[in-house]
C-alpha cells in the first residue's frame, strides 16, 4: 500500500509591508512522502509572498500539469503560475504561455537552478522571476516544521523576516530574471 501525504497546518501572520498586505493566514499543506521540509517550506514562503486574492495550492508533486501555486481570477483565469524548486525551461515556457505572470522560488543555488535553462526556449523568459533566499535559510527553518504550525512572516525591503514555531530566520530575497 502506498503512503499518502501528511496535511501539515500553518497559521502564519503576514505582514507583507512591500506590497502593503497583512492577514492572518489559515493554510492546510499536504506534504508528499517523496518531498523534502525545505521544498514544502519553500511552497509556504511562495504562497505568502505571493499572497492576493485567488491563490491556491495546486495538488503539489502529483500535479504534472499545474503549478505549485497558482492565481486564477474570479473567471478562473490563470493569472499567476508559481513554481518551486528548480522546474525545467519547458514548464516555465508552457506557464509562461498560459499565465499573465510567473515566478520561481527556491531553496536552492540560483545559479545551479538557472543554468540548464539558458539557450533553451522561454515564452517571455525576462520577464519570468527566479526568487532565492540565502544559504542556510530555508534548511534551518524548515528542521522547525511540525504537523501543527505557527509562523510570522514579514517582508520589507526585501528582506523576509520568518519566526516559525518558536525559531527565527532573516534573508534578503534574491531575484533575477529568466532571460
Amino acid at each position: 500500500m502506498a503512503i499518502g501525504s501528511t496535511i501539515h497546518t500553518f497559521t502564519v501572520q503576514l505582514s507583507d509591508v512591500d506590497r502593503g498586505v497583512y492577514d492572518e493566514l489559515p493554510l492546510r499543506v499536504a506534504r508528499h512522502p517523496s518531498e523534502t521540509a525545505p521544498y514544502m517550506l519553500t511552497r509556504v514562503l511562495a504562497y505568502c509572498l505571493e499572497y492576493e486574492e485567488g491563490i491556491g495550492f495546486s495538488e503539489g508533486v502529483a500535479a504534472t500539469d499545474e503549478p505549485a501555486v497558482m492565481v486564477r481570477d474570479l473567471t478562473g483565469a490563470l493569472v499567476a503560475w508559481v513554481e518551486v524548486g528548480a522546474p525545467d525551461a519547458a514548464r516555465l515556457h508552457a506557464g509562461s504561455m498560459k499565465a499573465e505572470r510567473v515566478a520561481v522560488y527556491t531553496h536552492r543555488d540560483p545559479e545551479k537552478v538557472a543554468a540548464p535553462w539558458a539557450g533553451k526556449r522561454i515564452h517571455r523568459a525576462d520577464e519570468v522571476l527566479l526568487h532565492s533566499f540565502e544559504p542556510g535559510f530555508v534548511e534551518k527553518l524548515a528542521d522547525a516544521i511540525e504537523r501543527r504550525n505557527t509562523a510570522t512572516l514579514t517582508r520589507t525591503e526585501g528582506r523576509v523576516y520568518l519566526e516559525l514555531n518558536g525559531v527565527s530566520g532573516e534573508s534578503d530575497i534574491h531575484t533575477r530574471a529568466a532571460g
